[in-house]
């Protein structure tokens, strides 16, 4: 492993993790006490595969909207550079099981959705790349796996 680098996820051996997963990646705490709770939400296996972007991009915003329905003081949820997951951060939440209880509902609204929000040229640097179709299947198939989300390391 080369040496220890700043950002978390270039410390990760990418080569040992098994997807689908959920990981906490780390806790930052704030001078006045709040914490932030990053997760690393693995759909796809690090360099074996990747999200195309239209679904990717979908889902972003479905995740993004919809995840607020269901767990209090979501920071943020946004897509990795490698198309292979999201990070969902929280604020002062540091319960694991209710992350992926809210990941779980947030999914099964994506396969329900008939549109994906804010998916326009006023709320959305890149509306023509979208796909509701492509976020589905994505997480119909992080939802089949859903029993494995908790074993990160093969």
């Amino acid at each position: 492993m080369p040496k220890k680098m700043n950002v978390e996820s270039f410390n990760l051996d990418h080569t040992k993790v098994k997807a689908p997963y959920v990981r906490l990646v780390g806790v930052t705490q704030g001078e006045h006490g709040d914490k932030i709770y990053k997760y690393d939400v693995r759909f796809c296996q690090p360099n074996k595969e990747h999200m195309d972007m239209p679904g990717l991009h979908s889902l972003e915003h479905l995740m993004a909207e919809f995840i607020r329905n269901h767990i209090d003081n979501i920071f943020d949820v946004g897509p990795m550079g490698c198309q292979t997951g999201f990070y969902v951060s929280i604020l002062n939440n540091d319960s694991y099981e209710a992350i992926l209880q809210a990941l779980e509902k947030t999914l099964n609204d994506v396969l329900t959705a008939t549109e994906v929000p804010a998916c326009n040229e006023i709320q959305c640097g890149w509306a023509a790349s979208h796909s509701l179709e492509g976020a589905q299947a994505i997480a119909k198939k992080m939802l089949e796996h859903k029993s494995e989300w908790t074993e990160v390391f093969a």
